[in-house]
């Protein structure tokens, strides 16, 4: 009896040991909502002394948007040069193909819900109070300006601004007046022409913000480069993997702060909020949201993950607990990156070869809980306007949405941008994104966590898929997993004997002897 007494007390101090910073996380949420509500029913603070309570919280924001940069770089171009270009171009196959197919299924669960709760038809637009401005975008600029992105002109300006497309109106054309006289009446008639098309011109802005589309293109290609090079290119992988190594131990100091600064967060949001009246209007448009990416987390992620993977989803999701909250507590799938890294290959034990290359896209490109929020939001506002739509424009919408998600940085409230996409391909007003504005930081909050449970989700069918060229690749391969270049084997019973291995460029014998060898990667 006492030795199995003695056997629970070391278990739950050693379970206390493990997780002791998401308990703390999440005790440091639970008492940030309660010191929210205190100080803003017992304290009158004045708008400056609001952004000074929130101080902690930005510290911690800043901490995590520092690290993204190094630890995108060095996790893709080491995660890439890792493996021969032809099981990257698999594996990353694999995960676009994952990215669309969980994305189109977040949309089609958020037509359908939205078209059997209606949300919008018991309430009409003018009872709601519109709250900030209408973003001014095209979808053709916007489209557009995604692939430009992708191919940044500047690598260095790529590391903080993003190329934005502004649309300059032309003067308009001179009016020409045609005098006519008409006898015998000598009546003069004016006819006026008027040029009554808008020309505009295109003219090429930045915005703050790292631009990860172009990072990541970059870093893949200049990763399977170096996977190419061979022994030249050893000296530049080992300097990556060893940025990465010290941006991940920077990550562990930074994760120590976390409870302190998600606790000043919360409190500060709350603080924040003047009108919560609005929650009450807009009660069962929430509803449907919240129910869509509930359902979309519980049930059609974790289906996809166990017929795949043949493990249990919910293990998984509770290894991810810690960058979940994270998620949900600064609403950005990008700045959660360092703390998804963490718990997937230290919780999960996802390989660092899968993780390091489908984490980053992942976080870029892959928002199902974005698509599903664009796909309810534009027919709400299509029920509010009594606008019906016709199964074309359904359609329309959940294309729209797939491919606006994509679209949207992974940083807060991108969603609202892509939003005006949305409703401008089915004719809807885009000043009405005005009305779930007041609404959004919360969704915003829920959606981005599912975002990253649907990345972490992606990084382990992925490995699950790509198991056995991993195998190979460790089978012929006596180096080590974190700092590998592209290996295969040779076949010959000579070359065997020797247990000589073609790496990248060149031929590694157990006699240290270096000889250049042809291969061909691409």
């Amino acid at each position: 009896m006492m030795g199995n007494k003695e056997r629970r007390g070391v278990n739950v101090k050693g379970l206390l040991r493990r997780n002791w910073l998401l308990i703390a996380t999440v005790v440091s949420v639970l008492i940030g909502i309660g010191l929210g509500v205190v100080v803003r029913e017992y304290a009158s603070l004045s708008h400056l002394h609001k952004q000074y309570f929130g101080f902690p919280g930005e510290i911690l924001m800043r901490m995590l948007k520092l690290i993204i940069l190094p630890l995108i770089i060095s996790s893709m171009i080491t995660g890439v040069a890792a493996l021969d270009s032809e099981v990257s171009g698999k594996i990353g196959l694999r995960a676009v193909i994952y990215y669309f197919s969980t994305t189109i299924i977040a949309v089609i669960l958020g037509i359908i819900l939205v078209m059997t709760i209606k949300p919008g038809v018991s309430q009409e637009a003018d009872h709601i109070d519109r709250t900030g401005i209408t973003p001014n975008v095209t979808t053709v600029d916007t489209l557009l300006d995604l692939l430009r992105n992708m191919f940044p002109e500047n690598l260095v300006q790529a590391c903080f601004q993003q190329y934005k497309t502004k649309r300059k109106e032309l003067e308009p054309v001179k009016v020409t007046t045609n005098t006519t006289t008409i006898p015998p009446l000598a009546t003069t008639v004016m006819t006026v022409v008027e040029n009554i098309t808008k020309e505009y011109k295109i003219v090429g802005s930045y915005s703050d913000g790292i631009n990860v589309l172009g990072l990541i293109v970059f870093c893949v290609a200049f990763g399977l480069v170096i996977g190419k090079m061979g022994e030249k290119g050893r000296i530049l992988l080992e300097f990556f993997d060893a940025l990465n190594e010290a941006t991940m131990k920077l990550v562990q100091i930074i994760m120590c702060y976390m409870p302190v600064g998600i606790l000043f967060l919360i409190a500060a949001k709350i603080i924040e909020v003047e009108d919560w009246e609005i929650f009450r209007k807009m009660g069962l448009y929430m509803v449907t949201v919240l129910s869509g990416l509930a359902i979309h987390a519980t049930v059609c992620l974790p289906l996809i993950f166990f017929i795949i993977v043949r493990k249990n989803p919910y293990t998984f999701t509770l290894g991810m607990a810690q960058a979940l909250v994270t998620a949900l507590m600064i609403s950005s799938s990008s700045a959660t990156l360092p703390v998804t890294f963490r718990c997937a290959e230290e919780n999960n034990r996802i390989d660092k070869r899968i993780t390091r290359f489908v984490l980053p896209v992942g976080a870029t490109i892959n928002m199902d809980g974005t698509a599903l929020y664009e796909a309810v939001a534009a027919i709400f506002i299509a029920q509010l306007n009594d606008y019906p739509l016709d199964v074309g424009q359904i359609v329309t919408i959940s294309i729209t949405a797939t491919v606006a998600s994509i679209g949207a940085a992974g940083v807060p409230n991108a969603g609202l941008v892509t939003m005006v996409i949305v409703l401008t391909a089915v004719g809807l007003p885009a000043s009405d994104v005005t009305l779930i504005v007041a609404v959004d930081w919360l969704l915003d909050r829920f959606r981005t966590m599912i975002n990253v449970l649907g990345d972490a989700y992606g990084a382990g069918i992925v490995q699950k898929l790509s198991k056995r060229e991993l195998e190979r690749m460790d089978l012929i391969s006596d180096v080590d997993v974190a700092n590998p270049f592209a290996l295969e084997a040779t076949l010959d019973d000579e070359e065997c004997e020797k247990k000589s291995y073609v790496n990248g460029g060149f031929t590694v014998d157990k006699t240290d002897a270096i000889s250049f060898t042809e291969t061909s990667q691409f």
